[in-house]
């Protein structure tokens, strides 16, 4: 395991009402209060990150939302932007993740301008990338990976990488049960920094926290953490109950 401090974030997804997170956030602030070694991260669907937010004042979990526009304002019905976003005191965003990329056509183009929109607003982006399963049968996860990141990190400088969060994201492992093997994990999260250390320095690469995700739960969460290049997890559907997050927070134990 790494010397970086560890990250595991919960993407709630398009999953509970604003009264629902008040429960969930009550019960979780018990469960990882006086937590240390880790930050947590909690990733609301956009009607309740301000809810969240305000009950999360005085700890030290952040908020990240799920999306946000490049753009700063303008005629572009259902987005947000990031100021909307930091005037609600959001921390993080995730940017480009497979369900976005997939069903919502989100492209490298964009996100080659999401990722300096937010950084320059003052909020930490989690990108996300990774491979499907047919990419990974025919042998091009590292090509698919190394598209990625040098497409949607274009807009940023080396000073500015170390800011940034990036989770690999198996499109074949999420949702479906299915889970990387921590080797398989650990050479990919060891290809992006390597990636990143070419494309940028060597010491700005050492310096990104990179999360796996791709149905992490308490059981597994042990074996993922004591890899060198992993640093965390973004956790989908296991996060949706609070005691199961704050297992994982706590690293499966």
């Amino acid at each position: 395991m790494s010397q970086r401090t560890s990250v595991i974030a919960g993407n709630w997804k398009m999953n509970k009402t604003t009264s629902d997170a008040r429960i969930y956030v009550e019960e979780l602030i018990g469960l990882v209060a006086g937590k240390e070694g880790v930050e947590i991260i909690l990733c609301p669907p956009f009607t309740c990150l301000a809810e969240v937010n305000a009950m999360l004042e005085g700890t030290d979990v952040r908020v990240s939302a799920q999306n946000m526009h490049f753009e700063e304002l303008g005629a572009y019905t259902g987005e947000i932007s990031a100021g909307m976003l930091t005037d609600i005191g959001v921390t993080d965003v995730i940017l480009g993740h497979s369900e976005r990329r997939e069903h919502f056509c989100e492209d490298d183009e964009s996100l080659a301008k999401k990722v300096p929109a937010a950084i320059d607003a003052g909020i930490r982006p989690i990108l996300c990338v990774g491979e499907s399963d047919e990419e990974r049968e025919a042998g091009s996860t590292e090509t698919k990976l190394e598209r990625q990141l040098t497409q949607d990190l274009a807009g940023i400088s080396g000073g500015q990488l170390a800011g940034i969060i990036v989770a690999y994201e198996p499109i074949w492992a999420i949702g479906t049960g299915k889970t990387a093997t921590p080797q398989i994990a650990q050479e990919a999260c060891a290809f992006i920094r390597k990636t990143l250390a070419g494309e940028f320095t060597p010491a700005a690469a050492a310096q990104v926290r990179i999360l796996y995700g791709g149905s992490v739960k308490p059981g597994n969460i042990t074996e993922l953490m004591v890899e060198e290049d992993i640093d965390g997890a973004l956790v989908g559907g296991a996060c949706l109950t609070a005691s199961d997050f704050a297992r994982i927070v706590d690293f499966g134990r």
